[in-house]
C-alpha cells in the first residue's frame, strides 16, 4: 500500500511564520532568549480535546507546575468552537483530569482528589456554573470515566483487593495493612512487579458502573483475578460501551498465574456485571483497544500475530459480533495504527499513526470484508497525541513539534488547513530564541538510509565549529519524533550552544516492521554503527568540532551509551540514565517476556550470544568520563544496573559521577528532581566539552 498525499501539520510556530511574528523568528523579550530548565517547567501542558455531544464546544485540561511547591495543578477549560476565549470550568487547588461530557452536553464529569478525599473520585460540574459535586466514595482511586450512551450510568476504573471485594471488608483490609509492621512481598509468579508497583500486593483493577439515579455502584468484574493492559507505564483498562448501553467490551490478559506468558484478549460483559465472554481466545497474540461500531454490530480493535513478547506490529481488525468472524483491515500497511475511532456514521475509520518519526492522522473506509484501500493521510508533521471527532466531519486534535509545546487544533476531515483552538503557550514561547530543526537522512549500517533530526542552536553559523551531542532514544522500539518533550528536550542542549543529533537508528519504530526486526539478537550492533556514521556524516559537513562530542541516552539509550563506552573513545563525555549494563542482570526486570527475541536467547539457553552483546563484557576498554543516573524505584531497569556500572568506572579510575533519585522510577517526573537531573546532565556535558577530547 502507498500513502496518499498529505497536508503538512502547521503548529503555532509555523502559522506565525506567515505573519512574521516573534514566535516564528525565535526572538523575544526573555533575557538573552535562552531556554532554561525552569522555563521548560513553566510551559503549560495541554491535554487531549473532548468534544461536546453537539460538537459546539471542546473541553481540555491545562496543567501548570509550581516548582516552589513541587506540585502540579490541572484545570478543565472549555471553549466554543465558533470563537471566543476559553474559560476555566474548574479552578480548585486539586488537579482535575479526564473530562467527559454528559450525553445532553449540559455537564462535565471528571476525576479529582479534593481535600476531603482519600483517593481520586468522580466529580460532576454543570456547564452553567456552580460548585462541583462528588459522585463516588471509592476506597481506592478512580480513573477513566465514560457515560453510557443513554446517560443513565458512568462506567469507570477503580481497584479492589481480591477476597475483600465488599466496601466493609476492603476498608478493614486497607486499615490492617497500614498497621502491619512486616512489609515483605511474597510471590511464586514470573510477573510480580510492574514499572514501580508490586503486583504481589494483590490490588486488582476492576470496571465499575455508577447508576446516576440511585448512586449505586456495581462491580462489573466481580471475582476477576487477572491482569490488564501492561503496554504503558501503569496498568490500565481499555474499554468501550455498546451504543445500546447494555454491554462493555474490554481488553485484559487471559493467562493465569504464574504468568509464564502473557496474552491480551478481548472480553465482553453486561452493564450489570456477570459472566465475561472471551471474544478472541483463538488468537495466541495480543488483542487490544476495542471500539464498538455505531450500530453495535462490530468491534474494531488492534491485533498482533506473534506471541510471547515478540516486537510485532499492531494491525487494525474488525470482528462481526454475530458470527465472531474477524477481518484484518490493515495487513498490507506496514505501520502501526493507534486510537482508532469510527467516523461518518461508521463508514470510515480515523486513527493516529507514526510514520517516519512523525505521528499524524489517517483515515480509511470501513468495509467489514476489508476493502484493501490504502489509508489516506489527513495530516502529517509534528506529533498528534490525541484527537476527537465531531458529527459534522471535523477532527479536533492536540499536537506539538520539537519547537512547539502541545496545543489544540481543528481540521475538517474533507481537507483544508488546521485552525488553532488553543494558544496556551504562544506568548510565553515567543520570548525565546529556539534555533532550527532539520530532517536529514544519511547512509547507516549496511548503507541503509537512516533518518535523524538535527537541532541547531540559536544563531547557528555553518562557518563555525560547534560541539555535538548525540541524544539516543529508548525502546529500542521507539522513536525520537517531531514532538515537544519534557524528558530529553533538545532545546535545553541547543540553548547552551551545541548541535543535537537525534538518530532513528535500526530498530526504531515508524519505519516498518523489517526495520524493527533488523536488530533482534544483536541489540546494539546496527544502532551503534548508525550513531557513529551519523557523527561522521555531520562532521563531514564542516560545522562540527570532532574534539567536542558527547552522547547521552536513557533506558535502551543508556544501554547503547554503555556499549559506546566499550567500543570507542572518540566522545569527550557520556551520560547513561537507567541504562542496562548487564543483559544477564536484566532478568531482574519487571517484565522478562520477549527478552529471548531481543537478546537472541535467554541466559540459560544461549548465554554466549547474550554475553556477546552485553556492555559489561567490554568494560576493560572504558576510558570516557561518564555520568550515571538512576531512580531507585525503577523496576524496568533495576537500580543495580546503574550501581554496577558506576562501581566499575570508579574501580578503573575513569572520571565518573553518580546521581540516584530514591523517589523516582524509570523516568524523572517530579519538577525539582527534573531540574536537578537536567542541571547534572547539562553540567557534565558542558564540563567535558569545554575541555574537548
Amino acid at each position: 500500500m502507498k500513502i496518499a498525499g498529505c497536508p503538512l501539520f502547521l503548529t503555532l510556530a509555523a502559522l506565525a511564520l506567515a505573519t512574521g511574528s516573534p514566535l516564528a523568528r525565535g526572538q523575544g523579550g526573555a533575557e538573552e532568549g535562552r531556554f532554561t530548565v525552569e522555563d521548560l517547567w513553566a510551559v503549560k501542558r495541554v491535554g487531549n480535546p473532548v468534544l461536546s455531544p453537539d460538537g459546539l464546544r471542546v473541553a481540555y485540561t491545562v496543567t501548570r507546575y509550581d516548582l516552589a511547591t513541587n506540585q502540579a495543578n490541572a484545570d478543565i477549560f472549555v471553549r466554543e468552537l465558533a470563537g471566543g476565549e476559553a474559560w476555566a470550568l474548574t479552578t480548585d487547588a486539586a488537579s482535575d483530569s479526564a473530562p467527559q461530557w454528559s450525553p445532553d452536553g449540559k455537564a462535565v464529569v471528571f476525576v479529582s482528589k479534593r481535600a476531603a478525599d482519600k483517593g481520586a473520585q468522580l466529580y460532576w460540574i454543570d456547564l452553567a456554573g456552580g460548585e462541583a459535586r462528588r459522585l463516588t466514595e471509592m476506597l481506592l482511586p478512580v480513573s477513566s470515566p465514560r457515560f453510557t450512551p443513554d446517560g443513565k450510568r458512568i462506567v469507570f476504573v477503580s481497584s479492589t483487593i481480591h477476597g475483600f471485594e465488599s466496601p466493609e471488608s476492603l476498608k478493614a483490609e486497607l486499615e490492617a495493612r497500614e498497621k502491619k509492621l512486616v512489609k515483605a512481598k511474597v510471590t511464586e509468579n514470573r510477573l510480580y512487579r510492574y514499572w514501580d508497583t508490586w503486583l504481589a500486593d494483590r490490588e486488582q483493577l476492576r470496571l465499575y458502573a455508577l447508576e446516576l439515579a440511585t448512586g449505586k455502584v456495581t462491580d462489573l468484574l466481580f471475582g476477576w483475578k487477572g491482569l490488564f493492559d501492561l503496554s504503558g507505564e501503569n496498568q490500565s483498562i481499555s474499554f468501550d460501551i455498546s451504543p445500546d448501553s447494555k454491554q462493555v467490551v474490554f481488553a485484559a490478559n487471559s493467562t493465569p498465574p504464574p504468568y509464564r506468558a502473557l496474552n491480551q484478549d478481548l472480553f465482553i460483559v453486561g452493564i450489570g456485571g456477570g459472566m465475561q465472554l472471551n471474544l478472541t481466545s483463538d488468537n495466541p497474540a495480543d488483542d487490544l483497544a476495542p471500539v464498538f461500531s455505531p450500530d453495535g454490530r462490530t468491534v474494531l480493535y488492534g491485533r498482533k500475530a506473534k506471541a510471547q513478547g515478540y516486537p510485532d506490529r499492531v494491525r487494525l481488525a474488525a470482528m462481526d459480533l454475530a458470527s465472531r468472524k474477524t477481518t484484518v483491515l490493515s495487513e498490507s500497511w506496514d505501520h502501526v495504527p493507534a486510537d482508532w475511532q469510527f467516523a461518518e456514521g461508521g463508514r470510515s475509520i480515523v486513527f493516529r499513526a507514526e510514520v517516519r518519526a512523525r505521528n499524524g492522522l489517517y483515515s480509511m473506509p470501513f468495509a467489514p470484508l476489508g476493502s484493501g484501500e490504502a489509508p489516506r493521510c489527513l495530516l502529517r508533521g509534528g506529533t498528534v497525541s490525541g484527537f476527537d471527532l465531531s458529527a459534522g466531519g471535523e477532527v479536533l486534535y492536540t499536537a506539538s513539534t520539537l519547537l512547539s509545546p502541545p496545543e489544540v487544533f481543528l481540521l475538517p476531515l474533507a481537507g483544508g488547513e488546521p485552525r488553532p483552538i488553543s494558544r496556551v503557550n504562544e506568548q510565553f514561547m515567543a520570548g525565546f530564541q529556539l534555533g532550527t530543526v532539520e530532517d536529514m537522512t544519511f547512509p547507516g549500517a549496511g548503507d541503509d538510509p537512516v533518518q535523524m533530526f538535527v537541532c541547531m542552536p540559536p544563531g547557528f553559523d555553518a562557518g563555525r565549529k560547534w560541539p555535538l551531542v548525540q541524544l539516543i532514544h529508548g525502546g529500542p522500539v521507539g522513536t525520537f519524533g517531531d514532538a515537544f518533550s519534557f524528558r530529553w528536550n533538545p532545546l535545553l542542549f541547543t540553548a547552551r550552544g551545541t548541535v543535537v543529533a537525534m538518530v532513528n537508528f535500526h530498530g526504531s519504530s515508524s519505519f516498518g516492521q523489517a526495520w524493527v526486526e533488523s536488530i533482534l539478537g544483536a541489540h546494539p550492533d546496527k544502532p551503534f554503527t548508525d550513531v557513529m556514521k551519523s557523527t561522521d556524516f555531520l562532521i563531514a559537513k564542516g560545522f562540527i568540532d570532532e574534539r567536542r562530542l558527547a552522547a547521552a541516552g536513557g533506558s535502551y539509550g543508556g544501554f547503547l551509551v554503555n556499549w559506546i563506552a566499550g567500543h570507542t573513545d572518540r566522545f569527550a563525555a557520556l551520560v547513561s540514565h537507567a541504562g542496562v549494563f548487564s543483559l544477564h542482570g536484566q532478568m531482574a526486570s519487571d517484565s522478562t517476556e520477549g527478552r529471548q527475541w531481543s537478546y537472541g536467547g535467554f541466559p540459560f539457553d544461549n548465554l554466549e550470544n547474550v554475553e556477546k552483546w552485553s556492555p559489561n563484557r567490554y568494560s576493560k576498554h572504558f576510558t570516557t568520563p561518564m555520568l550515571v543516573l538512576h531512580g531507585e524505584r525503577d523496576f524496568r531497569v533495576p537500580v543495580g544496573q546503574g550501581l554496577e556500572l558506576y562501581g566499575v568506572l570508579q574501580a578503573k579510575g575513569v572520571s565518573s559521577r553518580l546521581v540516584v533519585f530514591p523517589d523516582e522510577n524509570h523516568w524523572i517526573l517530579k519538577g525539582q528532581n527534573s531540574v536537578l537531573w537536567y542541571n547534572e546532565v547539562l553540567g557534565w556535558i558542558g564540563r567535558w566539552l569545554q575541555r574537548g577530547r
